[in-house]
């Protein structure tokens, strides 16, 4: 049975892995395109200061009078491409190293080892924040030369760097079950049959750990977005008039006060954010009782 087949099982059993799956759609369906007939730009001023929802304005305004529906959904954009850019990266670094290190095993399987825990032992949201502050000037005029401008290069490095903090527990996972998977007949197979390494690792080994693979994706994108926020809420991620989610309930928490506390700028990015979150992480479940030994039974 295919891990198709068995996911259909668990989700056939499972209601609400079908609730999240649809939410998540409908979520990149309104960030990428119903964003565009809300009516309004998401970084258009007007005088409709911090107005509650109303008919015009259905999640209500925020301090600049922006709508908040509009730049949720801009924000809820950012946030996913930040997550699936930055979760790529890391996928990408953590499994190559892992199947690498795990495979060739010996001393250079423990000098990597070595390093990884190295690296893990640093403080990575404090290495990111100095790391974006550092080279985000270089990171502009390397975009300018290389005739890519447009791009933001504070998102560019966030992309980047917060992939390379989220690798690390890949890495150690993939190299366990390489060497577990490497001691296997049909490896020692291949090996006999002239087959190279590369050969190895590419057509036997990767398929194996697919579904690990998989798992472990709809866990780091939680990660990312939780790191994206936490950085944009400091001011060091993504800057107005862009938005994040994160950026969102900054400017929220920034005017809740015990005069007034502008509830809806705060519940509506924060509500999304939160059900994103926990639709990620019910999915992952899912994924992991397909890859569970009893369900094939």
């Amino acid at each position: 049975m295919s891990a198709f087949q068995l996911f259909y099982r668990v989700v056939r059993r499972d209601p609400l892995l079908i609730v999240c799956a649809f939410y998540l759609l409908l979520v990149m369906f309104f960030a990428f395109w119903g964003i565009n007939h809300t009516g309004y730009d998401y970084a258009r001023i007007s005088n409709d200061s911090l107005q509650s929802p109303t008919l015009a304005h259905w999640w209500g305004t925020d301090v600049h009078g922006r709508d908040l529906l509009t730049r949720t959904l801009y924000g809820a954009r950012i946030s996913l491409l930040i997550a699936a850019v930055a979760t790529l990266v890391s996928l990408t670094v953590g499994v190559t190293y892992g199947m690498i290190s795990g495979y060739m095993g010996g001393r250079v399987d423990n000098l990597m080892m070595r390093l990884v825990e190295i690296i893990y032992s640093l403080p990575t949201l404090i290495l990111v924040i100095v790391l974006v502050a550092t080279l985000e000037g270089s990171a502009t005029a390397l975009l300018k030369w290389i005739g890519l401008g447009w791009l933001s290069p504070r998102l560019v490095l966030l992309f980047v760097f917060i992939g390379l903090t989220e690798w690390f527990t890949m890495a150690r996972i993939i190299r366990g079950q390489v060497l577990v998977l490497k001691q296997q007949a049909f490896v020692q197979a291949s090996l006999a049959l002239g087959q190279s390494h590369l050969q190895i690792l590419w057509k036997h080994l990767l398929p194996n750990l697919s579904g690990l693979i998989l798992v472990y994706l709809t866990l780091t994108i939680p990660a990312v977005m939780l790191d994206e926020s936490f950085l944009s809420f400091l001011g060091l991620g993504v800057q107005a008039p862009d938005a994040s989610w994160g950026t969102l309930i900054s400017e929220a928490a920034a005017l809740i006060n015990p005069v007034h506390s502008y509830w809806w700028t705060l519940l509506f990015p924060g509500g999304m954010m939160g059900l994103t979150l926990l639709a990620l992480n019910f999915l992952g479940d899912g994924l992991r009782d397909t890859l569970d030994p009893r369900v094939r039974k």
